[in-house]
């Protein structure tokens, strides 16, 4: 009995902490300060490994689709139809998220537990400030909005991978991987992709926050939480990932 109403409670203090989270900010200057800040850190600063991790994997879906699936029975265009279809359906909204869950959840998660073990959030709520909403809605906010930029980033580089690889190693011609990649194409599949990702960047910000700012005890803690945080943001992200796929296709 205990152990089903644990996650019952931790799921009653996620939605106690969210109501205050969503609450009008105390003064909109300062959060507008700080929700431009956090479009810095989580979004902007996450760019350059979005950018590198999709040319990377674009390049090698480019080469697995020619080398194990392409045949002399399918037609030339096969592997850049393929590849785009993976980068858009899954990899730039799904897998991308998982891997900013490791990076700008675990970033939230234990920016938040050290203010709460330094007494920094007691400190603001001895004020009278809403330190739930004042440190946690920028970030939830700020993530949703730079998501699709980063999705947009992704399937780009991605595409770019795909191309360098066509002309480095001459596994496939670029003729017939840019008509794969225009084969076909559904405009919904990126609008897909991009609601996807708001939902993802919701899931990342609010958990990781959650477990930061409830966080008790010490150092020790602090680590312990990052590390639940990235773990609970995944497996939330994978479930809901089912869901909206059905949903929406």
């Amino acid at each position: 009995m205990a152990s089903l109403l644990s996650p019952l409670h931790t799921f009653g203090r996620y939605l106690e902490l969210m109501a205050k989270v969503f609450a009008r900010p105390e003064r909109m200057r300062m959060f507008f300060k700080q929700y431009v800040k956090e479009m810095q850190q989580l979004g902007v600063d996450s760019i350059v490994i979005v950018l590198m991790i999709s040319f990377f994997i674009g390049a090698v879906i480019c080469i697995q689709m020619k080398v194990n699936i392409q045949s002399p029975w399918m037609p030339r265009f096969t592997t850049g139809y393929t590849t785009r279809e993976i980068l858009l359906l899954e990899f730039s909204s799904s897998i991308m998220c998982l891997i900013l869950a490791g990076k700008v959840g675990s970033n939230i998660a234990s920016e938040l537990g050290t203010m709460r073990v330094t007494q920094q959030i007691d400190a603001l709520e001895i004020m009278g400030v809403n330190s739930a909403s004042f440190l946690i809605l920028p970030k939830i906010l700020g993530l949703v909005t730079m998501i699709p930029l980063l999705v947009s980033f992704s399937i780009v580089a991605g595409f770019a991978g795909a191309y360098a690889i066509s002309f480095v190693g001459g596994i496939i011609t670029a003729e017939d991987l840019t008509y794969g990649l225009q084969h076909g194409f559904n405009p919904w599949f990126v609008w897909m992709g991009v609601i996807k990702s708001l939902f993802f960047a919701f899931i990342i910000a609010s958990v990781s926050a959650f477990y930061g700012y409830t966080v008790e005890g010490g150092s020790v803690e602090v680590g312990k939480a990052s590390t639940d945080s990235v773990v609970h943001c995944s497996m939330l992200i994978l479930f809901a990932d089912i869901f909206l796929t059905q949903l929406l296709s």
